[in-house]
């Protein structure tokens, strides 16, 4: 695998790594929401959320549509939610070596 591949995975990645555009992820795996509604969701200021989704829009991990004068957003590759589970299981292996450590 070339580096500039790497260097695109990095990005990828990074353009996900903030709580709040975990949660807006999440939001879109139920399906399309307009910028309105994950504002509602993430509790922060629709600018810092439109920063947020256009960090995801430019690393192709979302997409957008508008509708008059609305913009709505859906999730690209909807199998980035394996990814989650992946990181989900980390997370859980984590926690039980915490445990296992403390007992």
């Amino acid at each position: 695998m070339t580096s500039e591949r790497y260097r695109l995975k990095a990005e990828i990645i990074k353009a996900m790594a903030h709580p709040s555009r975990l949660m807006i992820i999440d939001a879109l795996a139920e399906g399309e929401k307009c910028v309105c509604e994950l504002q509602q969701i993430v509790g922060s200021d629709m600018s810092t959320v439109s920063k947020h989704l256009s960090v995801m829009k430019n690393a192709g991990v979302v997409r957008d549509r508008k509708a008059g004068q609305q913009v709505f957003y859906s999730l690209r590759v909807p199998c980035i939610q394996q990814f989650f589970g992946c990181v989900e299981a980390v997370m859980a292996a984590r926690f039980a070596a915490v445990e296992q450590a403390v007992a």
